[in-house]
């Protein structure tokens, strides 16, 4: 029994992960969201007006993400636009895998070794999933390589 409980529990956490390398890439719509809804809520809007306008805001952030991928022309403001959005997401998988292998081993030195690797890992799951946001660009246009 306790068996089963070990392989349902390392099933759980491999879905959690590709949860997480799924939905990194709208870290910062859901960021910017729930920054509006909070200020919303503030401000008396109830919480109904605060879902929905933190949905709105979810939705214009990555609206305007993609069409800023989809129409800037130089490479070096498409990466920043690209880093943007992956940044909290890099940051979200650094303290989801921190928040794993925190029960997973003792050391703190491994854990934080373990949580970089992590970051580095959905931070560029993010970038490629970021990069092919907005569509294929046509061919001499500069945009940024595709995976």
């Amino acid at each position: 029994m306790i068996f089963i409980g070990i392989i349902a529990s390392i099933a759980a956490i491999g879905v959690l992960c590709c949860l997480l390398f799924y939905l990194a890439v709208y870290a910062l719509p859901l960021f910017a969201g729930v920054t509006v809804g909070a200020w919303a809520y503030g401000t008396g809007a109830g919480w109904l007006g605060a879902i929905t306008l933190g949905f709105v805001a979810s939705l214009v952030t990555l609206g305007v993400g993609q069409l800023l991928l989809g129409f800037v022309k130089p490479l070096w403001l498409r990466l920043a636009i690209a880093i943007a959005f992956v940044a909290p997401a890099a940051i979200a998988g650094y303290h989801a895998t921190h928040g794993i292998v925190k029960h997973t081993m003792p050391s703190e030195t491994w854990q934080v070794i373990f949580s970089v690797v992590g970051t580095i890992a959905v931070g560029v799951t993010a970038f490629v999933r970021v990069t092919t946001l907005a569509g294929p660009t046509p061919s001499g246009q500069g945009g940024i390589a595709r995976a």
